[in-house]
């Protein structure tokens, strides 16, 4: 089983606008969690990973693209517990490997790579029966670890939340991290999610069949204001929320979901979207290991 490297803090956020709106926000440290596998990472496999050891495999297999925070925490998580670790990976091998694809690569994962059309059939059963035969048997983990063992292990986010709060908000990828603040909430809380793709409405059918089994779930909704032209894009003004943001209260963000986030609720603080009086529970999900890649791709500066 995985074991945290450390208990994540609740970091109060403190700005004159806040206090002048009447507003708590604290900053869930998730990040803090494991050096390698970090964030909601860590949530969505602690218990895979423990289901595919109780089952007697001796492997998993996964899928991500070249710079996939998920890739990398899944291949130090089945290092860490003594698994193989197989990464089917979007798109042509590019060689030198970049950092992320390096790491998986260090911590014994199996790098695969197959076409963009072909990956889009990731979910078939003829692709997975395929990489049975050329891998042989191993545990699935889906694209972005979100399934309903992954619900299980982020429901367990709140409870080191020790102060009283109204809203919780995540960022979403692939729905898992939401499900599972969802499914651990009543209705007096409201989970707030933001995408960090771009779209409108479409996370929401994910996220109703990852809470399928949870009769009691908390009122939700996901933001899609806030995408910044979609995944992995990154605009000026959001850097510049980035350095402002760790130079105010070093706080490193990672450019693809948390960072989107704390922008889109600094944002909606400002719009007076908040009743005064609210406290704010934000999750930071990790992923900082995705600077790197951001700064390869568009030639940025980033926090770190």
């Amino acid at each position: 089983m995985l074991t945290p490297h450390q208990v994540p803090v609740l970091q109060q956020i403190r700005e004159p606008f806040l206090t002048k709106k009447g507003i708590s926000l604290y900053l869930k440290r998730e990040d803090l969690i494991h050096p390698w596998i970090s964030g909601n990472k860590w949530r969505k496999l602690k218990y895979n990973l423990l289901e595919a050891k109780n089952r007697g495999y001796e492997q998993l297999l996964t899928f991500g693209g070249s710079y996939s925070n998920h890739i990398y925490a899944s291949a130090a998580a089945a290092h860490e517990s003594g698994l193989e670790s197989i990464g089917i990976i979007r798109g042509e091998e590019t060689l030198p490997l970049n950092s992320t694809l390096q790491f998986a690569k260090d911590n014994g994962m199996k790098l695969h790579y197959i076409s963009r059309s072909k990956y889009r059939d990731k979910k078939e059963l003829w692709l997975i029966d395929n990489l049975r035969k050329q891998f042989g048997e191993f545990y699935l983990i889906p694209e972005g670890g979100s399934n309903a063992l992954a619900v299980k292990g982020c429901a367990e986010i709140k409870t080191d939340i020790n102060v009283p709060y109204d809203v919780i908000s995540s960022p979403v990828g692939t729905g898992g991290t939401l499900a599972g603040l969802i499914a651990s909430h009543d209705n007096k809380v409201c989970v707030l999610g933001f995408s960090a793709l771009k779209g409108d409405g479409f996370l929401e059918q994910e996220v109703k069949e990852l809470i399928n089994d949870y009769p009691k779930k908390s009122q939700w909704s996901i933001d899609y204001r806030y995408h910044f032209g979609g995944y992995a894009k990154i605009k000026p003004e959001l850097i510049a929320f980035m350095h402002s943001f760790h130079s105010t209260h070093q706080v490193v963000l990672d450019p693809i979901y948390t960072s989107k986030m704390m922008y889109g609720l600094y944002d909606m603080i400002r719009s007076d979207e908040f009743i005064p009086g609210t406290t704010i529970i934000a999750l930071h999900t990790g992923g900082l290991q995705g600077i790197n890649g951001m700064e390869e791709r568009h030639g940025i500066k980033l926090p770190k």
